[in-house]
């Protein structure tokens, strides 16, 4: 990224996700893969850059349940906070390292705690992308599973005014 590049993280339209959620997260899968039912209901965010018209980074957030680890209690859930699940989270591999991902992340992080209340931020992570978001904060719990042929961990963050 050039310093000519300011992102920007704006809100988006769901339909405005899928390319990017295709291309990045699914490819080999049809475009229906990446589709949520939720969308309609979630709130949806872009990172943009002056030199590319679309986004080059999405992601999603819905207020949703976050699964405790089944050692500690089976089929329950966290009631101590308001969790908000963030899911296709997805940038661009020509800007991949560049910070953009992050910043993005950081914005989702703040809209979730000042715009839905939340005090938690929770995601299923790609087992591969684990150190990137433990470099930001978010942990792991709970075992492995899969999608597909994908290996999956959960992750995540307790958010409060210090946070963001």
């Amino acid at each position: 990224m050039t310093s000519s590049n300011i992102v920007r993280c704006l809100q988006i339209d769901a339909n405005q996700t899928v390319a990017l959620r295709h291309s990045v997260l699914w490819p080999n899968e049809p475009v229906s893969h990446v589709l949520l039912p939720e969308d309609s209901t979630g709130s949806h965010y872009g990172a943009f850059i002056d030199s590319h018209p679309a986004p080059v980074a999405v992601i999603s957030l819905f207020v949703e349940p976050c699964p405790i680890d089944n050692d500690h209690d089976a089929g329950s859930t966290e009631t101590q906070s308001k969790p908000i699940r963030f899911r296709k989270f997805a940038c661009d591999p020509e800007y991949q390292g560049q910070g953009i991902g992050t910043k993005l992340l950081l914005h989702a992080i703040s809209v979730a705690h000042s715009e839905l209340g939340g005090t938690l931020l929770w995601c299923d992570a790609r087992r591969a992308t684990k150190a990137w978001y433990e470099r930001r904060g978010l942990q792991t719990f709970g075992g492995v599973f899969f999608k597909g042929p994908v290996e999956y961990i959960r992750m995540k963050i307790e958010i409060d005014s210090d946070a963001v």
